[in-house]
C-alpha cells in the first residue's frame, strides 16, 4: 500500500497581539507600582470632542486599560460645536497642569477644528501620541522622543516573533504620518533594509516579494493577498476594515488574512494582533512622558537610570 504524503505547506502561525500587550500592560504596572513608592502618580488626560461612536468606543477602552494599570485618567468632553479656540484653551490648561503627564486629543475632530493645529498645540513632552512635529523630527533624528503608538507596538511584535531584525529587508505598504512613516523610521533604527511601497509605487507586489518583514497600513480592505508575499515572509496588518457579508458585516485587515497565511511563516490577524498593541503603547507612552517630564525638571539632568529607550523597545 503506498502512503500518500502531504505537499501542503504549513499555514503561517499568527502572531498573538493580545498576549503581548498583556506582557506590555503588565511592564506599566509594574513600573506604576514602582512609582507610587516614589509618590509619583502618572496620570493620563484624554480629550473628546463631539460624539462619534467609534470615538466613544476608543476613548472608553483607553480609560479601562489605564485603571486597569493604576494610571490615573481624566476624561475630557466638549460638544461637537466646541470651537477651536475652545479646545486651544482646554490644551493649554492641561499643559500648564504638573500633575498631567500625557494628553490625548481622540482623533477625528469635527470639521470645523484645524487637526494641525490642535495636535500641534499639546506639549510635546505630553503627546502620548507622538504626532507633534518635535516628536517627528526627534525620532528621525534618533533622539528619545515619545513615539507614535502603532508603530511602536509592531515594533514589540516583530521583536517578539522575529527577535533581531537586523539585515532583514522590510517593506512598509504606506507612508501615513501616523503609520507608514515612523513605521519605516523605527524598522530604520532596527537595523533593517527598508523600502515605502504607496499608491504611486511600480509594481508594488514585486517589491513587496523581496521582502522579509511586510507591514501594511493602507485602509483598503484584504488588498494585500498571498500574491505579494515571498515564502517565510512575516506580515504585520495594521489595517481595520468592516465589511458587509452574506450574514452581516465583519472586521478584515488590509490583508487577505485566509490567503497571506498559505505563505507567510508568521501574521497578526484582524482583530486581535496590532490593535490591542497601540493601546498598550499609549500607556507606556504615559510613563515615557512622565519620565521626560521629570528630566526636564532636573537642571542640567539627564534621563533618569530606567531610560526611555528601555520603555519603548523592551
Amino acid at each position: 500500500m503506498t502512503l500518500l504524503t502531504s505537499t501542503l505547506s504549513p499555514l503561517a502561525r499568527d502572531i498573538d497581539g493580545k498576549a503581548i500587550s498583556a506582557q506590555v500592560l503588565d511592564e506599566v504596572r509594574d513600573e506604576v507600582l514602582l512609582l507610587a513608592t516614589q509618590k509619583i502618580f502618572p496620570a493620563l488626560a484624554v480629550v473628546l470632542v463631539g460624539d462619534d461612536p467609534a470615538s466613544e468606543v476608543y476613548v472608553r477602552n483607553k480609560l479601562l486599560r489605564a485603571k486597569e494599570v493604576g494610571i490615573r485618567s481624566l476624561e475630557y468632553r466638549l460638544p461637537d460645536d466646541a470651537s477651536q479656540a475652545q479646545v486651544l484653551d482646554l490644551l493649554a490648561q492641561l499643559n500648564a497642569d504638573a500633575s498631567v503627564n500625557g494628553v490625548l486629543v481622540q482623533l477625528p475632530l469635527p470639521a470645523h477644528i484645524d487637526e494641525a493645529a490642535v495636535i500641534h498645540a499639546i506639549d510635546p513632552v505630553k503627546d502620548v501620541d507622538g504626532f507633534h512635529r518635535e516628536n517627528v523630527g526627534g525620532l528621525v533624528q534618533g533622539i528619545e522622543v515619545l513615539t507614535p503608538c502603532t508603530p511602536s507596538g509592531c515594533m514589540r511584535l516583530l521583536h517578539e516573533t522575529c527577535g533581531d531584525l537586523t539585515g532583514l529587508h522590510a517593506v512598509v505598504i504606506g507612508r501615513s504620518n501616523i503609520v507608514g512613516k515612523p513605521m519605516a523610521t523605527l524598522l530604520l533604527q532596527a537595523n533593517c533594509s527598508v523600502s515605502v511601497v504607496h499608491s504611486r509605487s511600480v509594481d508594488a507586489p514585486a517589491l513587496c516579494r523581496l521582502a522579509d518583514i511586510v507591514v501594511v497600513a493602507v485602509g483598503r480592505p484584504q488588498l494585500i493577498d498571498a500574491s505579494w508575499l515571498k515564502p517565510g515572509a512575516v506580515v504585520i496588518d495594521v489595517g481595520i476594515n468592516r465589511i458587509s457579508t452574506e450574514t452581516g458585516t465583519r472586521l478584515v485587515g488590509d490583508v487577505d488574512y485566509a490567503s497571506a497565511r498559505t505563505v507567510a511563516s508568521a501574521i497578526t490577524p484582524v482583530p486581535g494582533g496590532v490593535g490591542p498593541m497601540t493601546i498598550a503603547y499609549l500607556l507606556k507612552n504615559t510613563l515615557v512622558a512622565s519620565q521626560l517630564q521629570r528630566s526636564k525638571a532636573t537642571v542640567g539632568g539627564g534621563l533618569p537610570p530606567m531610560a526611555v529607550g528601555q520603555l519603548q523597545t523592551s
